[in-house]
Parts: C-alpha cells; structure tokens; sequence
C-alpha cells in the first residue's frame, strides 16, 4: 500500500505547529501589505495582519507561487508515493485552478480536492483525509470521499463593520453608510462554491440568532438523521469568541464544538468583530 501525504493550506485555519502535530502539511498563505510580500503564520501573525489592518494599510490576497506548490509537492514525493492536496475552495480562490493545473505535471501522483470548502469546514476534510490514510485508503478513494461529501457543510458569518464588505466592493457606500447608521448587520452564507448574503438584520444579537436559526434547520432538515461536526470562528476579541462558544453549545447540547480564528483570506474581506458558525456532514467511511 503507498503511502499517502496531506497537505492543506493556512486558510484551514490549522497552523504550522498543529500541522506538524498533525502530521498535515500546511502551505502558508501570502499576503501584500502596503506592497511587502507576507506569509500567514509564516512572517504574519494574526496579531500583526489586525494592526495592520486596523491602520488601514492596503492589504491584498495572494495565492502561493506555482514553485512554492511544485517545491512542496517534490519534496513530499521524495518520502510518499501520492498526495493528497485540499485547497482553499475554487469559488473563494484562484490557488485551487492553479493547483490542479500543476498537479498535471506529477503523473497522476498529486490529487487536488476541490470540495468547496474554507476554514473550519476545510479543516475538518483535512482531519477527515488523515484518518483515511491511516485506515490504508490510497489518494483515489480518498478524493472519490471527499468530494462525495464536498457540498455537506454549510457556514453563517456576521460582521461587526460594513467597512470591508464596502472595500470589497460587495455592498455599495451608499448601503453600507445607511446599514451603519441603522445598525444593520448582514449574515453571510458560504454552502458551497462562494460567499453569499443570507439575511439583514438590527443588532448583533438578532445576527447571532439568525446564524443558530439558520444551523438549527441545517441540522434538522438538510442533515436529518445524520451525524454533523458543530464548529465556531471568529475574528473578533477571544472573550467575545469563547461567550459566542458557550451560546452555541448552549443551543446544542451535547456537541463538542471545535472553535478557531476565521482565516486570514476571509477576514480580508470582512474584517475584525466577525463571529461564524459553522457544521460538516461527518464522513461516513
């Protein structure tokens, strides 16, 4: 039986040092600040990418290099005989495209995942492919499994600011002035491909609401009868992250609920204050 590598990038939210707890390895992420080049949990901390964001230095995401992918890869290939290569979602990011056009140059060696997925829900297929590998399944079986499962998993996301959506260009200044002044808060929806608007709602509270309504009938009806991984994500301060914890174990008991800080990609474009929950379908093997 060959042996098998999984790679994964910094937008899984899992960082270097888990990574090689994991025995997963993590492709770091770049990031332009004010034109200096950075790579996440490499030269840019979490802390560092909120400062520079909060002195609104302009700030752009990159994907890694066609020879740091192709660097990574060769020396994986060197100790493995396949890999397994779970990229940020394709909907979110040109890094997937690319990926799977490099991976033409490597004999049918390197499989690129593209199972739609982003931060905690992408960690979890990182985890999941891991245990594949040490149940013996060979690169083949474990991309026809993850991307079996790739659209059973549903993320909400709320914002503290319309700063960054407007940036971004997905809102109008005109609607974000009128949101900001009404407090309006948008829950964002990433189930599948790409980041979409879900609902509109005044104050923080009713975003939260609408975010454990909305998994509630996630759980209930899309995943009936199934068992679902229960995770949280934030880019806000942690006390606020660990109370936004505790509301979603209160609503669902008995889920042990995985939370981490939300990607620094996502959080480009959304900026600081942000809270996520987040569920994926648990991989029947």
């Amino acid at each position: 039986m060959g042996k098998v590598a999984v790679v994964t990038d910094s937008n899984s939210g899992i960082t270097q040092e888990e990574g090689k707890r994991r025995g997963i390895r993590i492709l770091p992420m770049p990031f332009y600040i004010s034109g200096e080049l950075f790579y996440e949990d490499i030269t840019l901390s979490q802390e560092e990418f909120y400062q520079r964001l909060g002195e609104d230095a302009e700030i752009s995401t990159s994907q890694p290099s066609p020879a740091d992918v192709m660097e990574l890869w060769e020396e994986l290939l060197s100790e493995y005989d396949e890999i397994i290569h779970i990229p940020m979602s394709s909907g979110l990011s040109s890094s997937c495209e690319t990926a799977k056009m490099l991976s033409k140059e490597f004999d049918g060696k390197v499989h690129v995942v593209d199972n739609q997925r982003v931060s905690v829900t992408q960690r979890q297929s990182a985890l999941d492919a891991m245990e594949m590998v040490r149940r013996g399944m060979t690169a083949s079986e474990i991309e026809d499994v993850l991307m079996r499962e790739r659209l059973e998993a549903s993320i909400y996301i709320t914002v503290d600011t319309l700063k960054y959506l407007r940036k971004g260009g997905r809102i109008t200044p005109a609607a974000a002035a009128l949101g900001t002044v009404l407090n309006l808060k948008p829950v964002l929806q990433i189930q599948g491909e790409k980041l979409d608007a879900f609902a509109k709602v005044r104050g923080i509270k009713a975003a939260k609401r609408t975010m454990l309504n909305a998994m509630e009938k996630d759980i209930e009806e899309r995943f009936k009868g199934k068992r679902v991984n229960l995770e949280a994500a934030y880019t806000c301060q942690e006390e606020e992250a660990l109370a936004w914890k505790e509301e979603i174990e209160a609503r669902f008991p008995g889920y042990d609920v995985h939370m981490d800080r939300l990607s620094l990609s996502v959080a480009c474009h959304i900026g600081p204050g942000a809270l996520a929950v987040a569920c994926s379908r648990v991989t029947e093997l």
